[in-house]
């Protein structure tokens, strides 16, 4: 498929995991992508390997406006045109039990997490709104139900509940914004936690933990055109977790 030929994505927090599987996905797909991250090397190495006729790397730092607004800048200053913005930056920093996360920490992570995400999508709408393009948030099933890490869940759903209120903003003007929410996926955080992969997937239907590239497929359809009528929705890439525990682990013994 070349769903994204003449288009031009940008991607944060794309030097690795979820994000670098994006990049790699929309660039097969004919795309041309602007890989993000605070991670300077990282990005100048997989925009070289991409081919930088194809591929721009830039250094942001997502709690930045001015870097936000220097990334969205340099994409079309390079490209001409922005189609697509992936807001994939976020992460649990909070580690403290809820009843005592400071003001600070809760700070901390909703600006990481939540604010990021509204800054990319303040400087990019000029030109989504030139484009009619669209924009796709890296949410979590944190953010739709109870697992716990409760500041991370409230930024994770305040995600979803804006990505729904700019799609009714600025679907008359041909713009759409939608969420993947993941559950657990084999990403470097997890991998360095060892064995805390094997214990998790046995939390899940389909008896695994997703791939970067399980979220890199929905991504790569909810961006595309392939999703041209869906707008304000969510899509659980999940492994069947929202169901409910792996019902063979129910079972007597």
């Amino acid at each position: 498929m070349r769903r994204f030929e003449g288009k031009v994505a940008l991607v944060t927090a794309a030097a690795q995991g979820i994000g670098q599987a994006v990049v790699r996905r929309i660039a097969a797909e004919g795309g041309g992508v602007v890989v993000t991250d605070l991670q300077q090397d990282a990005v100048a190495a997989l925009a070289d390997e991409l081919g930088t006729e194809h591929a721009l790397g830039v250094k942001v730092d997502v709690t930045s406006r001015a870097d936000i607004d220097a990334a969205i800048a340099a994409a079309v200053g390079r490209f001409g045109r922005l189609d697509l913005v992936v807001n994939n930056a976020g992460g649990c920093i909070i580690t403290s039990m809820p009843e005592d996360t400071s003001d600070e920490d809760w700070h901390r992570q909703l600006d990481f997490t939540l604010l990021s995400a509204a800054r990319c999508i303040q400087a990019a709408i000029p030109h989504l709104v030139k484009t009619r393009g669209n924009v796709v948030t890296i949410s979590s099933v944190n953010g739709i139900s109870a697992f716990g890490n409760v500041e991370y869940a409230a930024a994770k759903a305040g995600q979803i509940a804006m990505s729904q209120n700019y799609a009714a903003r600025y679907g008359p003007l041909g713009v759409r914004f939608n969420v993947v929410a993941p559950g657990t996926v084999r990403t470097p955080n997890w991998e360095s936690q060892p064995g805390a992969l094997e214990k998790l997937k046995l939390m899940y239907p389909l008896g695994r933990v997703g791939e970067p590239e399980d979220i890199a497929a929905a991504v790569a359809f909810l961006g595309s055109d392939d999703a041209a009528w869906i707008t304000g929705h969510t899509l659980p890439v999940e492994g069947g977790v929202l169901t409910g525990p792996n019902p063979t682990n129910l079972r007597p013994t």
